[in-house]
């Protein structure tokens, strides 16, 4: 998003003219700039916090020559999220991934799988020979089943050991 798309996103939320919008947006940064340089550090409650932190001089090296330069000392804004907004938007994230998924299942035509994938059950049997028989005989049976019934490219099928 940048900042003519916020405030657009404000102009129509709001139903306010676009020149009191980007007056509105541009006062805020202003003062949030003016803030973090006199030192200030800014924490908006549920989204995160802006801060300043100051740097020492070092010595850097040029990538493309390897010589020696001097890095003078420097102060740098920093933003820490919230608690909240990190929370947010993994929720987001989340429902994003299961909306996707469903939208994927829909598109295939396939039954959406359990959340702890399919059921795959085996089972083996083994006669005994008998006695007086040299030979050995062994059947055995193989059952995948899934939820939501039919089989559909790669979710499933059948095994046979």
């Amino acid at each position: 998003m940048t900042k003519s798309d916020l405030i657009d996103m404000l102009c129509e939320t709001e139903k306010m003219p676009k020149g009191r919008a980007e007056l509105l947006i541009n006062a805020i940064f202003d003062c949030m700039e003016a803030a973090l340089r006199n030192g200030d550090r800014i924490e908006i409650r549920g989204f995160g916090s802006f801060e300043i932190r100051s740097y020492r001089a070092y010595e850097g090296r040029n990538p493309r020559t390897g010589s020696a330069v001097s890095v003078k000392p420097k102060r740098l804004p920093f933003f820490k999220v919230g608690k909240e907004l990190k929370e947010r938007v993994n929720v987001a994230a989340t429902k994003a991934a299961v909306a996707k998924a469903a939208a994927l299942m829909a598109k295939t035509g396939a039954a959406p799988a359990p959340a702890s994938g399919p059921t795959t059950t085996t089972t083996a049997t083994t006669a005994s020979p008998a006695p007086s028989s040299s030979t050995t005989t062994a059947a055995a049976s193989t059952t995948t089943s899934s939820s939501g019934g039919g089989s559909s490219g790669g979710s499933g099928g059948e095994q046979i050991n």
